[in-house]
């Protein structure tokens, strides 16, 4: 099967809890309530969306504008997670989730929200060598700093900032 049609659905609080279970599919780390409560809240679905296929939730995708830390007034686009259940792996929804984010930047990166957005980062546990193969052939992310012992209870602890 090649790449699957899919159509994109806000994040809220009514459907909050299959952003939930997506990630505990997908992830080794736990995400805590206030994470779910935040992207219940955000009301920009160009950010933080489902990927639905046939209607079902297959992926999600969460964004967040954050500041750049060492750099007064400039901000960055932080991926927070990029999920797509294991069965629907490999068919393109992880690609069309991350490109809708990036061609809305594109599109709007003269406007208010994006006039400070200096760059796109997001971190992967070092073992993923399946996410850093991703973000690195399909999109040209260059790899970061390497942060030793983030994770507490997984093994390799480190990530890789791209």
């Amino acid at each position: 099967m090649g790449a699957l049609s899919i159509e994109y659905g806000m994040i809220n609080a009514d459907n909050v809890e299959q952003l939930k279970k997506i990630n505990q599919a997908c992830f080794p780390v736990s995400y805590n309530d206030s994470f779910y409560e935040d992207m219940a809240k955000k009301q920009d679905e160009n950010l933080c969306k489902f990927a639905y296929w046939n209607g079902f939730a297959v992926g999600a995708i969460c964004t967040r504008v954050e500041p750049i830390p060492d750099c007064p007034g400039r901000s960055r686009i932080y991926i927070m997670t990029l999920g797509v259940l294991a069965a629907y792996r490999n068919h393109g929804i992880g690609r069309k989730l991350v490109t809708s984010v990036l061609d809305y930047f594109e599109s709007q990166k003269d406007g208010t929200l994006f006039n400070t957005v200096d760059e796109i980062m997001l971190h992967v546990q070092t073992s993923n060598e399946d996410a850093m193969t991703f973000y690195g052939e399909k999109f040209g992310f260059e790899k970061g700093e390497l942060v030793e012992n983030y994770y507490k209870r997984i093994d390799p602890p480190h990530y890789l900032s791209f």
